[in-house]
């Protein structure tokens, strides 16, 4: 097959390529970056393709396999390695918090219910969603770790009674 045949073929592939590129990215732009891209590969590597084969199968492979490995190289690029001792950045948060103006008058009702109860169900419960463990609490209030879970267990079930409208 001569160089202009070969051309000739590839270009009137554009249409199923178009649609297998499509189907593989949903996108539209990638769609057609893909495309081109397998276009560069089938014409650089057009002395690897061996004459009467099927072309249209031949660019397909290119085009699945330059898309398996740039999805590959796009989770490879996006992972994060933290050597800090105490994995400082897989911690803290990736994206900005939006606050909605119905959400910040929900979490300053939640908030006021939290401090109308007594404090001795308060405190083990705010230390709690702050993330202290059961022992840690326990220590801190001079309590049993069972009295301590209770009393988080009961003021739950008192939010939730008095909160009854931000329940799903």
């Amino acid at each position: 097959m001569t160089a202009i045949e070969f051309n000739n073929q590839l270009i009137s592939l554009h249409n199923s390529l178009k649609f297998f590129a499509n189907t593989l990215t949903s996108n539209a732009e990638e769609a057609d970056d893909l495309i081109q891209d397998t276009y560069l590969k089938a014409l650089t590597n057009r002395d690897k393709f061996a004459d009467n084969t099927n072309l249209k199968a031949w660019t397909y492979t290119i085009m699945k396999n330059t898309f398996i490995n740039n999805y590959r190289r796009n989770v490879k690029a996006s992972t994060i390695v933290d050597s800090t001792k105490d994995l400082y950045y897989l911690n803290i948060p990736r994206r900005e918090q939006q606050y909605t103006p119905d959400g910040v008058l929900s979490t300053k009702e939640i908030n006021a219910s939290i401090l109308e109860l007594d404090e001795e169900q308060r405190l083990p419960f705010e230390m709690h969603t702050a993330g202290y463990k059961y022992k840690e609490i326990a220590d801190e209030l001079n309590l049993s770790i069972g009295t301590v879970k209770s009393r988080i267990f009961f003021t739950r079930k008192k939010l939730m009674a008095a909160l009854k409208e931000f329940q799903n």
